[in-house]
């Protein structure tokens, strides 16, 4: 049957051997000497061996508590290790975050990044969803914080930045020369009806080319050079690149990405998320060094 070390007896030899006395042990755990002095008893009488030398004027390891003091200061790092994650009142839940698909890269990594680091036992739940969605799923208190990209600010927003709307489309491709313009998009994307406006304006004719709620999907038709697509400036995949269109495309002018937080009265951590991304937005530099 398998038998168990004493973790409170092993505690008291490893001080003792650190220390160098049951005396200085016994003050480094609050303990009395006499305590101290019975868990050694029954920690060698558990194990059968003499772990302690007492035949000179100080106390000494025997070569089986040298043995054991190297056993024993592994499973006291475990121990603590374990009683520290399951008990640490730091450790409050989860934290919810919700970013629209085409702005998490490359500001939202490093953001985590750092606010693990600062928090090490709370977890961050990141959703992906069009902005519209988020919108919801925050009114309902479903996300603590969410980005939007939008024309304008709103009512219980922060702008944090306004960035272009570009035109994107493959390397060296020229799907954007075509007309009908084949178009990648999805559906309920926030810069579908302000791109179809501006070319209609135009009188550029066009065409879905593809119609999916699968971001990836849109990406990797644009990056084929099957379409082109509107990102705003920086956040699209690197395979693809802004149409060097001379004005043969219009203007489709600028969006704000806004911050929306709840209540950071109720949970600081809420404050020190979004005082994260203010500054990945504000001073991208900070996000990256810390």
């Amino acid at each position: 049957m398998p038998r168990n070390i004493d973790v409170t007896a092993l505690r008291s030899f490893v001080t003792v051997a650190d220390t160098g006395g049951v005396t200085r042990a016994a003050t480094a755990l609050n303990l009395t000497q006499s305590a101290v002095s019975m868990q050694l008893k029954r920690l060698e009488e558990n194990l059968g061996q003499a772990l302690l030398d007492r035949t000179g004027r100080g106390i000494g390891l025997t070569s089986a508590g040298e043995q054991l003091l190297s056993y024993g200061r592994k499973l006291l790092v475990l121990n603590d290790e374990i009683y520290g994650r399951m008990t640490d009142d730091s450790y409050e839940g989860v934290l919810v975050l919700g970013v629209p698909s085409d702005i998490v890269y490359p500001t939202i990594p490093p953001v985590l990044r750092l606010f693990h680091a600062e928090h090490p036992r709370m977890k961050v739940q990141l959703l992906s969803s069009y902005t519209m969605r988020l919108r919801e799923m925050f009114e309902a208190g479903e996300c603590h914080l969410i980005l939007t990209t939008e024309d304008e600010g709103t009512p219980g927003s922060e702008t944090l930045i306004e960035v272009p709307l570009l035109w994107y489309g493959a390397r060296d491709g020229d799907a954007w020369r075509s007309r009908p313009l084949p178009l990648a998009s999805q559906p309920k994307c926030q810069f579908r009806k302000g791109m179809l406006t501006a070319l209609d304006e135009e009188g550029i004719p066009w065409e879905i080319a593809v119609d999916s709620d699968s971001a990836r999907t849109t990406a990797a038709t644009v990056a084929a050079d099957l379409a082109v697509a509107a990102y705003l400036k920086g956040s699209a995949a690197e395979q693809m690149v802004p149409v060097a269109h001379n004005g043969a495309l219009p203007d489709l002018g600028t969006r704000k990405i806004n911050l929306y937080c709840s209540d950071t009265g109720a949970n600081p951590t809420i404050a020190d998320m979004a005082e994260l991304i203010r500054r990945a937005y504000k001073a991208p530099q900070l996000a990256l060094t810390g």
